[in-house]
């Protein structure tokens, strides 16, 4: 199967701003182009039409751009490529909502743990705190940790202050980059359109009807997403937006019909 036009353009962007982030530096067209929380100093405007042609690295821009030629091809030959254009960018900026509400929500979390930590500075509400925030507790020195737990001196409250300051600003200011909110509402598409084409994930080469591994891997995405394991640093409810938005699109066209 040939790679369609609209494709073919969307890989060849994704992988100009991969090669632009060796050239220029990783960090600071992380810092430009990245999506960060619109509270963030980083955050501009901009970040939401860029962050999904950036990627973390070659395995993640692989993996995204594979599945664009293999799922989009297929839908653009359907579709057409306005229509397929459309509903990618769709998906992407579908994904992009989910996210910064996911994480509208865990930051409001946090701060609220940090106010009551403020006005009573116990043990118990800075564990509260560090509970937030879903990060793994390993970087912290446990024998200062079991000594707080014993009672917090003001010298004990303020290395928890410049903890929580530091964490915060870690949390505020994670980037958000890929186009693999787009890709899952691609994957979406393909299934609801093609149910009975067999696929295999690369590590378990058995063949699974689409209209079965779509919706099993999406419930997988909403296990991960709702856990928020320390050691995953995924954003899930990424995956899932454009998979929410790829899905509602197509039940709009079903019913009202496109332009294209």
């Amino acid at each position: 199967m040939r790679i369609t036009d609209v494709a073919k353009n969307l890989l060849i962007i994704n992988v100009l701003f991969f090669l632009a982030g060796l050239i220029f530096g990783n960090e600071q067209m992380l810092d430009l182009m990245a999506l960060h929380y619109p509270a963030s100093p980083l955050f501009k405007p901009l970040q939401i039409a860029t962050h999904f042609f950036m990627h973390g690295g070659m395995l993640h821009l692989f993996f995204n751009m594979f599945a664009l030629v293999l799922f989009g091809s297929s839908l653009e030959a359907l579709w057409g490529p306005q229509k397929f254009l459309f509903f990618y960018f769709a998906c992407a900026i579908g994904a992009a909502v989910l996210h910064m509400g996911f994480t509208w929500w865990e930051m409001t979390s946090i701060e609220n743990a940090i106010a009551l930590f403020k006005e009573y500075p116990t043990y118990a509400n800075f564990d509260n705190f560090l509970e937030a925030s879903r990060l793994n507790r390993d970087f912290l020195n446990q024998d200062a940790l079991n000594q707080m737990s014993r009672g917090m001196t003001p010298q004990m409250i303020g290395e928890a202050n410049g903890v929580i300051s530091e964490i915060y600003n870690g949390k505020l200011n994670i980037p958000m980059v890929g186009a693999s909110g787009a890709i899952y509402g691609l994957l979406l598409a393909f299934g609801m359109l093609f149910p009975e084409r067999e696929l295999m994930l690369i590590f378990l080469p058995i063949p699974i009807k689409a209209k079965y591994f779509i919706p099993v891997l999406m419930l997988i995405e909403l296990y991960l997403g709702l856990n928020q394991f320390s050691w995953d640093n995924i954003a899930h409810f990424a995956h899932l937006g454009g998979a929410v938005t790829g899905f509602f699109l197509i039940l709009y066209w079903r019913k009202f019909g496109s332009r294209w």
